[in-house]
């Protein structure tokens, strides 16, 4: 059996959807996050619902099978169904190939390895080597964005400054790219919202950025205590809006429990004034000596792990003091779409760089 590949779209494919009578048989294989999450027995669900005949089983490899019989509009709905990822799943490309019925089939049922033990078993195994980089060998602990060509975007359109701001870092889309990155396995993820050498632009503009991150708070505890996701701001404190760095605070102290993703804004933050004032810290703790480990006791990173990833936005290929003491090792990513389109496709896109990379420390 010869199987096409094509990446996942919201589309109709091979043609399905036309109004046939006939009993047509569709075979299908699922590639990403689908085994473990109870995908087998909605698809059954659904499918039962649909009228629809076959079978869906877990293969080896960690993809799903699916054979679905039944009339072309509703083979149709069971894949667009499929694509929206159900549950707990997420599906990353799908094959397909069409075929005339050879074998009736009485229902639609569920494939089981064995017992219902070993079934669950390498079920879990194979979600297992998907979150251990099955599909995407190599996954970044830490990753860091730096988010340009927001106001670029907003010119190009023809819309003000503020707006490219406000799609870039409305929560709604700043949520999707945390939910898949902690999907993917990334544990950490910064973004810089607004740097020390920020404050030169216009008044409205800084102000703008302000009240869209102080806006967004109030999600982001939601959030937070929902998918148990901590908080850090990174940057200086002393000259951000008196009520935002008091709602940051407050943020940073009620998620400093929670561990599952890690998310650091970075605002008012420069690489250089960074360093400057840890240098400062130590000197008024009386800091006699220095290492490596105890300067990084005193920087804003406390606790985090260095970057693995860099991702930088809007065609520009600088990192602008981003963390530069953190990232010395780092892999640099640049794309070439504004961060108001870097959406989770893009994510992927240059995770998946990343683990094309071999990384040497230094080594040979």
């Amino acid at each position: 059996m010869k199987l096409r590949f094509t990446m996942v779209k919201r589309k109709i494919i091979g043609g399905i959807g036309n109004k046939m009578t006939k009993i047509e048989e569709l075979e299908v294989e699922l590639k990403g996050r689908v085994q473990g999450v109870n995908f087998r027995w909605m698809t059954k669900r659904f499918a039962d619902k649909l009228g629809l005949k076959g079978y869906v089983m877990n293969k080896e490899d960690g993809s799903v099978f699916l054979t679905v019989q039944g009339k072309r509009e509703d083979i149709n709905k069971i894949i667009l169904w499929v694509q929206k990822n159900p549950g707990f799943s997420k599906v990353w490309g799908l094959s397909y190939n069409w075929k005339k019925p050879t074998i009736d089939y009485n229902e639609f049922t569920i494939v089981k390895d064995k017992s219902f033990v070993v079934d669950k078993a390498k079920s879990m195994v194979n979600l297992g080597r998907f979150f251990a980089g099955k599909y995407i060998e190599k996954i970044p602990i830490h990753v860091a964005i730096i988010p340009d060509g927001n106001r670029r975007w907003a010119k190009e359109k023809g819309l003000f400054s503020s707006l490219g701001h406000y799609k870039a870092g409305n929560y709604d889309n700043l949520e999707l790219l945390f939910k898949e990155a902690k999907d993917m396995g990334v544990m950490y993820m910064s973004l810089w919202g607004f740097s020390t050498e920020n404050w030169k632009r216009d008044k409205k503009e800084i102000s703008a950025i302000f009240n869209l991150i102080l806006k967004g708070v109030d999600k982001f505890r939601r959030d937070g205590e929902k998918n148990k996701i901590r908080f850090r701001h990174i940057g200086r404190k002393d000259r951000i809006p008196e009520r935002l760095r008091i709602e940051l605070a407050k943020l940073e102290k009620e998620t400093a429990k929670y561990d599952k993703f890690n998310v650091q804004l970075c605002l008012d933050y420069g690489g250089r004034d960074e360093i400057i004032r840890a240098v400062n810290k130590m000197i008024r703790s009386g800091v006699k000596k220095i290492d490596e480990k105890i300067f990084a006791d005193y920087l804003d990173t406390k606790g985090i792990p260095d970057p693995d990833l860099v991702i930088r936005t809007s065609r520009e290929y600088r990192t602008s003091g981003l963390m530069p003491y953190q990232a010395r090792y780092a892999e640099l990513y640049f794309s070439n779409v504004y961060f108001p389109d870097f959406d989770a496709k893009e994510l992927r896109k240059a995770i998946n760089e990343y683990s094309k990379r071999q990384r040497r420390f230094g080594g040979s």
